[in-house]
């Protein structure tokens, strides 16, 4: 793993420029560290994996860069280097314009730059700092921007289309697709959440991109501190809990028609999706009872013997094709459960209500009397 380096490595540190660009980025970096967090349009094809960066960096605390450069070159040669050329170089045929990094862009990231020379002639550029100078630059702008902005919140009660809602307008944030989960106990999807790391990235992204068009005004939803195992930035969260709030209302039916859609009809589809029909609808099941199960203690015992009750005698009929039972549970559930919730929190958040409406009403209080595209 010797280096000749030459005389002039392309080197880029306007960070802003490669986020607002969506630029295809090539991460260096040994698996683990990838998985801890990265950035979007990122792919992960490592110069060392990560029993190789172990050993390596345990070599270099022993006996200096000298000797763990020797060791890399050691470990990483012939057709293991070959192969791990092959990757980057194609991903370069399939993003000219991208950039490659490692943690700092430091040697890491050189010695890819050099092996990409020496295999293609191409000088492809990496990122001044790595991703540590990248990630510093995210964070700074997300508490930045979360001064900046001028959220409205768009609260109502559980079931009400907060998120069918969003779809409709241009300058919002859909923070439970971001945080990939439906933001409830019911809320997990068949695969897990991003980590932290990834979800402040993906936010801060995505405001820097509706500042630089001279978006102020953003919808989000109205959310506690968590979404899931989660958490929201706190500068966001403070300026959150600081905005007027837009509510959705709708009826119970159209409530529970919501929900049924949502628990029912798209969750298990996923996870039949994800794990093939019969032992998905066996993890679906044990996903809604485990759910139940969770909330027991805020239930109390009757109410929650009731609710499973329901919610397994549906899932026995469901097999026989009768779904609609399910909008028994749904209904309980709702109007026992996260009524009460709900009315307890925006009791206390009264005073920040500006609006109150269907969707065709809010819709066009924030289009029209509030400028919202």
């Amino acid at each position: 793993m010797a280096l000749n380096l030459l005389p002039e490595l392309p080197l880029l540190d306007n960070y802003r420029s490669l986020f607002l660009n969506n630029t295809p980025l090539l991460d260096v970096r040994a698996p683990v560290e990838f998985n801890q967090g990265a950035f979007p349009y990122t792919e992960n094809f490592p110069l060392m994996n990560d029993q190789e960066r172990t050993d390596i960096g345990i070599h270099y605390k022993k006996f200096g860069q000298d000797e763990a450069l020797k060791l890399g070159q050691q470990l990483i040669q012939g057709e293991i280097k070959s192969e791990r050329i092959e990757y980057w170089v194609q991903f370069i045929k399939r993003h000219p314009q991208g950039v490659l990094y490692c943690f700092r862009g430091g040697m890491r990231s050189k010695i890819s730059q050099q092996w990409i020379y020496d295999k293609t002639g191409i000088l492809y550029p990496r990122i001044k700092g790595g991703y540590k100078a990248m990630r510093r630059f995210l964070i700074n702008e997300l508490d930045a921007s979360s001064q900046r902005i001028e959220p409205i919140i768009l609260g109502g009660r559980t079931g009400i289309g907060k998120t069918l809602f969003l779809k409709k307008i241009k300058q919002q944030i859909d923070l439970e697709g971001i945080y990939h989960h439906r933001g409830s106990v019911f809320g997990k999807h068949v695969t897990p959440q991003p980590s932290q790391i990834d979800i402040e990235n993906s936010l801060s992204i995505r405001l820097l991109k509706f500042l630089e068009q001279d978006y102020t005004k953003i919808i989000l939803e109205d959310e506690g501190n968590n979404i899931g195992s989660r958490t929201l930035p706190p500068n966001l969260f403070t300026k959150m809990k600081q905005s007027p709030i837009v509510l959705l209302e709708a009826s119970v039916d159209e409530r529970i028609d919501i929900t049924f859609q949502e628990y029912i009809i798209e969750s298990l589809a996923e996870h039949h999706n994800f794990y093939g029909e019969e032992q998905g609808f066996k993890r679906w099941s044990e996903q809604l009872l485990g759910s139940i199960d969770t909330i027991q203690r805020r239930l109390g015992g009757v109410r929650h013997k009731e609710l499973k009750g329901l919610l397994t005698n549906a899932i026995k009929h469901h097999v026989s094709g009768n779904i609609e039972l399910h909008k028994e549970w749904i209904r309980l559930l709702l109007v026992d459960y996260y009524d009460p919730m709900y009315d307890y929190q925006l009791s206390k958040k009264q005073d920040r209500v500006v609006f109150r409406g269907n969707q065709k009403e809010v819709f066009d209080y924030i289009t029209i009397e509030r400028n919202i595209t």
